[in-house]
């Protein structure tokens, strides 16, 4: 993942559709050229990140095989 940095970060706007420079609130971000509210993602781009996500192994160690406390 490359570091970022104020002047290049972008969101998308989807009244620009395109990722644009964009000004931050505490609660929302606004496009810098016309004023819209702006998303981290463009529609298409969301469902890719979140069909890659699905696809992503999870990692980690093997669950251990419980027995039924009957049994044990």
């Amino acid at each position: 993942m490359e570091p970022t940095d104020f002047y290049n970060d972008r969101k998308y706007c989807q009244a620009c559709r395109a990722y644009v420079p964009y000004l931050q609130s505490l609660e929302q971000s606004w496009c810098a050229i016309c004023g819209s509210k702006v998303r981290l993602f463009s529609d298409d781009d969301w469902k890719s990140f979140h069909n890659s996500l699905k696809d992503r192994h999870k990692g980690g160690r093997p669950r251990r095989e419980r027995r039924d406390k009957e049994s044990a």
